[in-house]
């Protein structure tokens, strides 16, 4: 795999997150507890024994850089950067602009991949969350000298519309494909997984930016366009791989962890899902601690009861709280008689005394984000303080950088939301 480079599309915005993704990439948004979304597309590039990697970054790209460094947790720091680039859009006198859609971010770094002596180039997005080894795939591709080979899954029929379809003959090569269509004929659906040949990557991107009404996408645009000049094959995949561009997705993956037998095992030694490199102390059970298939991080100093829970580091569960069902980013304070049911709540958190986050049986969707807040989860953004005693229904949305004095009442309806009257502080690492 020395001749395969991997080019990571990481400057998505996840506005489906919702305030999850308010203030990071989507490929920064935590999980599992002390990783990141990018980890494990990163991590599969090292099991594959590729060691040239480009990561493609745009939107709020802070927190996602700071998390990355020079590459060190995945063996990619190597001398002069040879190893792992990071690529931001930059103005000079030949590039154009901020990047227009993935093929377009791919294009804009051509130079840089043309630089590479590579054969092929693996083109990947960095918001799935799967355990997958890439040389079977590129040596599938080789094998039927293919110039393109998509990278296929089934999923649920009902899932489908959310993906792009993908049609094989019986030699699974590629005869049809179509973006999220309402109405999907089958649910083999594309992983965001594609290998090119070298050369012939770079002909597509040309000759996409000479498409009229093209939006640059590799999926809507390029894959398509490409159908009846190009040799596409399709790899099945048949392991575990999720999509988590929802937060019912995201929040359903990370749960899926918590089972007594996890489809996706974290504790594969020949699969080790790596991430920054952290000195945290031993997880803290207090007398009247009570923690059940959750996973706790490191730092986490718990009193309260867990339970299908997932814990980021520094948590602080107080005696007498209750947390289920729920993921609690870092450096968060639950305070004591607090329950928590079925919420996802961001870092640097304060809970105030017996509070109740996710309550009742009303099921009415946000106001504010029908489609995204729609399933009963509640939010609680990043650094948001709630008052003692606030009872917070379901589909609810509790803003970035809220204060105490931003709520009106002690009790917030199914279905609303809570926003900052004043601009957000700044913090430090998203």
């Amino acid at each position: 795999m020395q001749d395969v480079l991997a080019m990571i599309l990481a400057g998505g915005m996840g506005n489906r997150l919702s305030i999850l993704a308010c203030e990071r990439a989507k490929p920064a948004v935590p999980f599992g507890g002390r990783y990141r979304l990018i980890d494990f597309t990163l991590s599969n590039c090292v099991n594959s024994g590729i060691r040239r990697v480009g990561v493609v970054v745009q939107y709020a790209p802070r927190s996602l850089a700071q998390h990355l460094g020079e590459g060190r947790p995945w063996g990619l720091d190597y001398p002069g950067g040879k190893g792992f680039t990071l690529l931001q859009p930059y103005i000079s006198r030949t590039s154009r602009d901020w990047y227009k859609g993935t093929a377009d971010a791919i294009l804009q770094n051509v130079r840089f991949i043309e630089e590479q002596r590579v054969k092929q180039v693996l083109v990947l997005g960095a918001d799935h969350v799967y355990t997958m080894r890439y040389d079977p795939m590129v040596a599938f591709h080789r094998h039927h000298g293919a110039d393109i080979t998509v990278g296929v899954i089934e999923v649920p029929l009902e899932q489908a519309n959310r993906f792009g379809i993908v049609q094989l003959d019986h030699n699974n090569v590629v005869v049809g494909f179509e973006e999220k269509p309402a109405q999907p004929k089958s649910n083999l659906i594309s992983m965001g997984i594609y290998v090119f040949n070298k050369g012939a990557l770079v002909r597509c991107l040309e000759e996409d930016t000479r498409q009229q009404g093209s939006i640059h996408d590799f999926g809507k645009d390029v894959i398509p366009a490409c159908m009846t000049r190009y040799k596409i094959m399709g790899f099945n995949y048949r392991g575990y791989w999720r999509d988590v561009g929802t937060v019912e997705s995201y929040w359903q993956a990370n749960m899926d962890l918590v089972v007594d037998l996890p489809p996706l095992n974290l504790y594969d030694a020949e699969n080790e899902i790596r991430t920054g490199l952290h000195s945290d102390p031993p997880v803290k059970l207090g007398p009247n601690a009570i923690a059940r298939r959750s996973l706790i991080s490191n730092g986490a100093v718990i009193n309260g009861n867990v339970w299908n829970s997932i814990l980021s580091p520094h948590v602080y569960v107080e005696e007498g709280a209750v947390v289920s069902e729920s993921i609690i980013f870092d450096d968060t304070h639950i305070g004591p008689d607090t329950v928590v049911h079925r919420s996802i709540i961001d870092k640097q958190v304060w809970v105030g005394s017996g509070c109740l986050i996710g309550w009742g049986d009303d099921y009415t969707p946000n106001k504010d984000e029908p489609d995204n807040l729609n399933t009963g989860l509640t939010l609680v953004g990043k650094g948001a303080r709630v008052p003692p005693g606030t009872k917070i229904g379901r589909n609810c949305k509790i803003g970035c950088w809220v204060k105490d004095t931003d709520f009106i009442s002690s009790f917030v309806p199914s279905g609303y939301s809570i926003e900052p009257k004043e601009g957000p502080e700044q913090d430090s690492q998203a």
